[in-house]
């Protein structure tokens, strides 16, 4: 029993060994995003490398406010995200579930296309989608634009897909022979199983949405409708960067992530866990 301990100790040990290293490498550019975000725009280029934080992070707050009315484009952003989050996970799990649980003509053929749709890159569909949504729909500038035309998430589909195939069939079996509605079964009986993976898929969306530059980019130009990183971008201009903005904003756009991460780490990892296993 005794060498039986000693091994297991020694293999933490030498797993510690390696992961904290790995750890600090990933945690260092963030420590040093947000000393910069405490420096002026001279002290984040001195040849001299700071590793403390300065006193100038409500300098560089009130500096962003100002140039891009910041505190507005979180909330767009926030607003969108848990928006899009929500419709999203609702939408993907109703596809997974017919999907999963359903036989109908076409099926191999949908799920195919739908395979096919993640190998396809964004920038193939973002400028028809753009003419679409801009032109024929005339939705450019709406919170419509932002949340709907990239509501639904293939990934997202075969995530709860799997999930759904996971199940035991006896369970949903059971309850229609008891009467219980096909609507009733998806809403009280499968999504309560599925908590663990919609977590996970919720908190990928999520992230999905609140860092989406390049959609809300194109689709409003008026400055009451950016989004956090579209008003990040509009810092950089021709002959000024305000970089001290810039990193005060990073660090506001990353500190929420990182503490929803850190607060729902258990589901997230269980969810993944729970749809890798076949």
């Amino acid at each position: 029993m005794k060498s039986k301990s000693r091994s297991a100790f020694i293999r933490s040990l030498s797993l510690h060994a390696v992961l904290i290293p790995l750890a600090i490498i990933w945690l260092f550019p963030l420590w040093m995003m947000f000393v910069f975000a405490t420096m002026p725009d001279y002290g984040i280029f001195s040849p001299h490398i700071e590793l403390l934080p300065s006193t100038h992070f409500a300098e560089n707050l009130g500096n962003l406010q100002a140039d891009t009315d910041f505190i507005r484009a979180l909330m767009i952003s926030l607003s969108v995200a848990m928006i899009y989050t929500f419709l999203s996970v609702l939408l993907t799990a109703m596809a997974g579930w017919a999907l999963a649980r359903y036989q109908f003509l076409g099926k191999s053929l949908v799920i195919g296309i739908i395979l096919g749709t993640i190998t396809l890159p964004y920038f193939v569909v973002v400028i028809p989608q753009f003419i679409m949504v801009a032109r024929e729909f005339r939705l450019a500038n709406t919170w419509v634009a932002l949340i709907v035309p990239p509501l639904f998430n293939s990934l997202g589909v075969l995530f709860m897909r799997q999930a759904f195939s996971m199940m035991p069939s006896e369970l949903f079996d059971a309850a229609r022979v008891e009467g219980v509605k096909e609507w009733q079964i998806f809403l009280r009986i499968a999504l309560p199983l599925a908590r663990p993976t919609m977590a996970a898929l919720a908190i990928i969306l999520f992230l999905h949405s609140w860092n989406n530059y390049l959609w809300p980019l194109l689709i409003n130009s008026r400055p009451g409708m950016m989004t956090a990183p579209v008003a990040l971008g509009t810092l950089i201009g021709l002959t000024k960067v305000s970089w001290g903005g810039i990193m005060a904003g990073a660090v506001l756009l990353t500190a929420p992530i990182l503490v929803v991460f850190i607060l729902l780490q258990r589901h997230f990892i269980a969810g993944i866990a729970a749809g890798a296993i076949k």
